[in-house]
């Protein structure tokens, strides 16, 4: 018997010893991976552990993570222990591009291979550089632009019928898009424009760079246009309430001097477009770049080598699923329906207080 657990100790001792040499061999460092994922099915970026039912593109992330063997399985069940981040949590349905995660991983031969190996053909590592130890993609972020793909009859005025398929949108309302869109640079008080933040929580200010509508374009019948923008970080649902207030306005339903009342402290009704067409095009990290980029041990978080990669990937998983979904479900032709539902001629106060009397 004795021997017998002596040759059970000296069979772990050794199996330890194997398992140190490949640890060794590969040893842990901090990088980040630039992903790319069409967002349909899924309940956003990120993971909510021991949530089963509501699936994220970061449960199948780890998952691969596991099985490739860069991380250990415990690092699967607790992320933190591979100092793991993500630049921007993605809510349900929306795409991305070019989004980032910073952690720790095991620097195996051909890693990003290996893990692409483990993953659904609609998320993808298109890239992975190494960063500085402290280096967390959330906090370094400087800045980050979206896209938002919609079929342009969405800015049809309300009172002409329109066949989907046929209506093209002018010039002249294509500038007007752009005017509105254009209001919305430079710092403002959004607090409208998400849940849960009141209008005098600081946290809801929030600094635009750019916000403008591209010339449109036929896809399967449809014309389609994308919207640009370009902030310093945005808040749940900030996005898509920006675009849906513009459409609203466009449409005939609202007057233009909502916008600027909606910045105000009284609570204004933004309708929140769908969350389809919504994708992350590209994380900007200008200030690590410059103090990092050139210092000869790490690399610029540029990937213009990857830039084919992920055009390619756009047209054949993100752009699909976004125009096949609006044909089939037309979740922007039903939205517009929603909105003559929305008041927005009169703040919260008023409507409590209407609703008050009329009882």
């Amino acid at each position: 018997e004795e021997n017998g657990h002596q040759n059970k100790r000296l069979k772990s001792d050794a199996d330890e010893e194997d398992g140190e040499d490949q640890n060794k061999k590969s040893p842990k460092r901090k990088i980040v991976l630039l992903m790319a994922y069409s967002g349909k099915g899924y309940h956003g970026m990120q993971r909510n552990v021991g949530s089963s039912q509501f699936k994220t593109i970061e449960d199948d992330l780890v998952s691969a993570l596991v099985q490739s063997g860069c991380i250990p399985e415990n690092h699967g069940a607790d992320m933190k222990k591979m100092s793991f981040q993500r630049c921007a949590r993605t809510d349900k349905g929306v795409s991305a591009a070019g989004q980032i995660v910073s952690l720790k991983v095991r620097l195996i031969d051909d890693i990003v291979e290996k893990i692409n190996n483990h993953l659904p053909s609609h998320i993808r590592v298109l890239g992975l550089k190494r960063v500085t130890g402290g280096f967390n993609s959330k906090n370094k972020c400087d800045a980050r632009t979206y896209s938002y793909m919609l079929p342009t009859f969405a800015f049809a005025h309300k009172d002409h019928s329109v066949q989907e398929e046929l209506f093209r949108l002018d010039r002249e309302t294509l500038e007007r898009v752009n005017k509105l869109l254009g209001c919305y640079k430079g710092t403002h008080n959004f607090h409208n424009f998400t849940s849960q933040k009141g209008p005098r929580d600081p946290s809801a200010k929030r600094y635009i760079m750019e916000m403008y509508c591209g010339e449109p374009f036929v896809r399967e019948n449809v014309e389609f246009a994308v919207i640009k923008v370009k902030g310093q970080s945005f808040m749940m649902h900030q996005i898509r309430k920006m675009i849906g207030l513009v459409i609203a306005i466009v449409k005939g339903y609202a007057a233009e001097s909502i916008m600027e009342r909606s910045w105000g402290e009284e609570k204004v009704d933004v309708p929140k477009a769908p969350g389809l067409g919504l994708v992350l095009e590209k994380v900007h990290f200008e200030k690590y770049n410059r103090r990092f980029g050139n210092d000869g041990l790490h690399e610029p978080l540029e990937w213009t080598e990857e830039e084919e990669k992920i055009a390619v990937f756009k047209e054949q998983y993100i752009y699909p699923t976004i125009i096949n979904t609006e044909r089939e479900e037309k979740s922007m032709a039903n939205w517009l329906n929603t909105l003559p539902i929305h008041d927005f001629n009169s703040s919260a106060v008023e409507m409590q207080t209407n609703n008050k009397n009329s009882k």
